[in-house]
C-alpha cells in the first residue's frame, strides 16, 4: 500500500484526490490535485510536478498525458503526479496566484500561517515531500516568455541530482544560482534528487507537451521504474543565467531567439517608443546562449527581458 495525503492507493491500481489546504470564500476547497499510480512491484516513488505558474500549460497536460499510459502492472514503484499545484494561479490564467499574487516558486518552504500560497508551499513540503524519493518539476517560459530546452540543476547539489539532471535529455543544464525558494530545494534540502525541466513558452504547443512527456519517460527508465535503457547524450553543455532587466518602457523588439548562440556586445533586443525610436539596446553581455525571451511586447522599467546563458562547460556521462 502506498500513501500520501488522503490517499492511500493498493499495489497495481489508481487513485486521484486532493491534498487540502484552504477553503474558497465561496466555500470550494482548495489544494494540491494528486494522480497516483501504484506498481505492482516495489520500486522508488518519484513526483512529476507542474502549474506551480498558472500560465505555464504545457507541462500540466504532460503530466496528465504520462501518468495515464503508466501501466501499473508493470510499473516498479509509484509515480506521484500533480497536474497543477498552483490551481489559483491556473485559474487567473497568471504566472502569480489570483488569491494573494504570490509567487509559489519563490517562497518555498513557505509557511503553514501564512497567506494561501504560504500555506500551500508548506503543505507540499509537509505532506509530499516525505511520501517521495525524486522531484521532476515541469516549466516553460510561460505567457511572458520562451525558454530553450533545458533542465536546471541546483549549484551545490550536484552529487545528488546530476543523474536525473542528465536523463532530462536535454543538451543544456542550468547551473542553478543564487535564487531560491523553488520547488526543488526542499526536496535537495531533504536528501532527495530533485529537477526543474524547461521548454517552450508563450503559449501553448503539442510539441513542447511531448518534449516533456518523453523526458519523463526516460526519468523512469533511468530509475528502474519501466523497462528500457535510458538514452543519454554523448555530452551536456552547463550554462549559468544571467538575467537582463529593461531600463526604459515601451514596445519590446527581439532580435535572438531561445537557444541561438551569441557573441559579447551582440544586438538581442530593441525597445522602441510608440513612434518607432530606440529607447533601449540589449546587448549580450559576454559569448554564449540565449536561454530565454520576453514574448509579451509590453515592457515596463525593471522588467525581465533576456536570460543569457554563459558556457561554463561539459559534462560526459
Amino acid at each position: 500500500m502506498y500513501s500520501i495525503g488522503p490517499l492511500t492507493v493498493a499495489p497495481g491500481e489508481r487513485a486521484q484526490g486532493l491534498i487540502p489546504v484552504g477553503t474558497s470564500t465561496y466555500g470550494v476547497e482548495l489544494g494540491i490535485p494528486l494522480i497516483v499510480v501504484n506498481g505492482e512491484q516495489d520500486g522508488p516513488v518519484l513526483c512529476v510536478d507542474a502549474g506551480v505558474h498558472g500560465d505555464e500549460y504545457d507541462g500540466q497536460e504532460a503530466v496528465r498525458r504520462v501518468l495515464a499510459e503508466i501501466d501499473p502492472a508493470t510499473l516498479r514503484g509509484t509515480v506521484v503526479g500533480i497536474p497543477c499545484l498552483n490551481t489559483p494561479a491556473f485559474e487567473a490564467a497568471a504566472r502569480a496566484s489570483g488569491i494573494d499574487h504570490l509567487n509559489l516558486n519563490r517562497i518555498f518552504p513557505g509557511d503553514a500561517d501564512g497567506s494561501y500560497s504560504q500555506r500551500l508551499a508548506a503543505t507540499f513540503v509537509e505532506k509530499v515531500i516525505p511520501a517521495v524519493d525524486a522531484v521532476v518539476d515541469l516549466h516553460t517560459g510561460g505567457a511572458y516568455g520562451e525558454i530553450a530546452p533545458l533542465v536546471i540543476l541546483q549549484g551545490g547539489y550536484e552529487d545528488l541530482a546530476t543523474d536525473l539532471a542528465l536523463a532530462a535529455g536535454h543538451e543544456l543544464v542550468w547551473k542553478g544560482g543564487k535564487w531560491g525558494g523553488t520547488v526543488r530545494h526542499p526536496a535537495l534540502a531533504a536528501g532527495k534528487p530533485a529537477i526543474t525541466i524547461e521548454v517552450g513558452g508563450g503559449t501553448y504547443r503539442e510539441a513542447n507537451v511531448e518534449t516533456h512527456m518523453n523526458s519523463v519517460r526516460n526519468v523512469l527508465r533511468s530509475l528502474g521504474m519501466t523497462d528500457g535503457e535510458a538514452e543519454l547524450r554523448d555530452t551536456y553543455t552547463t550554462v549559468s543565467g544571467t538575467f537582463a532587466r529593461s531600463a526604459a518602457g515601451g514596445f519590446f523588439v527581439a532580435r535572438a531567439e531561445p537557444g541561438e548562440n551569441c557573441k559579447e556586445g551582440d544586438l538581442i533586443a530593441t525597445i522602441v517608443d510608440h513612434y518607432g525610436n530606440t529607447l533601449e539596446e540589449v546587448s549580450a553581455p559576454q559569448d554564449g546562449i540565449v536561454l530565454w525571451v520576453r514574448r509579451i511586447r509590453t515592457v515596463r522599467p525593471g522588467d525581465e527581458v533576456v536570460i543569457f546563458g554563459e558556457v561554463l562547460g561539459e559534462i560526459r556521462p
